[in-house]
């Protein structure tokens, strides 16, 4: 959910996919050497071997593949929430909606704010995974206040891993209460991974945590090789914070 950092490995490949990225685990829509263009299915397969896409910038057309050194990831069962977040997500100031709106949710994160006035989303990455929305691979968890949306996130999700991409806010702790409800919702739903990319201050505060690259690899086969249900809450059950709360501290 973060952008790029140091100890992050990029392919040599510009707005293809060059399947010597990361070896030994190829992907198999082309022979070595091969480049294809990046497609949905080629995206998740990426995913399925520990890949992720980035650009460098909104106005950058490439894109380059990221295979960090080290993975962060929230391990759903040490998720951090302080006294006065408890405080707001029991409140149920915020409503939470899933899968209403994807494309005002990326709008948002791809939104110049004071803490990132910079945006790694360009039109490709908005295309890809707009398509892979459609397909059911894409959620977004989105926060309102007042009928406004004030945050928000959004996710590819395969077998029981959900991969976090990136999250926004316009009200104080609205993506945090994005995030716990998204935990929840995957902690109930029998997901085994969530995967954060990069670790910032910010999300080790909330329980995120940086695995080695070979550790990572070894829980994503296992999320992968299960069925995560995304929808354990209906999509439209407004799910009370008591409840959230319940769910992570069990």
């Amino acid at each position: 959910m973060t952008g790029p950092e140091d100890g992050a490995s990029r392919s040599p490949a510009i707005g293809t996919l060059d399947v010597r990225a990361r070896p030994p685990h190829p992907l198999p829509m082309s022979t070595p050497g091969q480049t294809a263009e990046i497609t949905p299915q080629i995206l998740l397969r990426a995913y399925s071997v520990g890949m992720f896409p980035m650009s460098e910038g909104a106005d950058d057309p490439t894109l380059f593949w990221v295979d960090p050194d080290f993975r962060g990831v929230f391990p759903l069962d040490q998720m951090i929430i302080s006294k006065s977040l408890a405080k707001t997500i029991r409140s149920d100031r915020f409503e939470i909606r899933i899968d209403v709106d994807f494309d005002a949710v990326i709008d948002g994160c791809a939104s110049a704010a004071s803490d990132r006035p910079n945006t790694w989303i360009n039109k490709r990455i908005r295309k890809l995974y707009r398509d892979l929305y459609d397909f059911g691979f894409v959620h977004t968890v989105e926060v309102f206040l007042d009928g406004a949306r004030v945050g928000g996130l959004y996710g590819v999700k395969i077998g029981a891993a959900f991969f976090g991409e990136s999250m926004f806010h316009r009200a104080t702790d609205a993506s945090k209460v994005a995030l716990m409800h998204l935990a929840a919702r995957l902690r109930a739903g029998g997901f085994h991974l969530l995967d954060t990319q990069f670790v910032t201050p910010h999300l080790a505060t909330l329980g995120a945590m940086e695995v080695p690259r070979d550790a990572y690899h070894l829980l994503l086969d296992d999320a992968l090789g299960r069925s995560g249900n995304f929808f354990v809450w209906p999509k439209d059950e407004r799910v009370p914070g008591a409840r959230i709360l319940d769910v992570l501290r069990s």
